[in-house]
């Protein structure tokens, strides 16, 4: 099996928005940049510094 290039994802990205994709519909709903802090926080211990 191969591994899929660029242009396969890039093509299998469009048609997915072609279809509806759910997750871009999820991320226009919903405002993660409200999460940053508490996760920052609470992944603060994954970061070194």
């Amino acid at each position: 099996m191969k591994q899929p290039g660029f242009f396969d994802v890039e093509e299998r990205l469009a048609r997915l928005s072609e279809l509806g994709d759910q997750l871009e519909a999820f991320f226009r709903t919903v405002d993660f940049e409200a999460f940053r802090p508490d996760l920052e926080k609470a992944l603060a211990y994954s970061v070194s510094a």
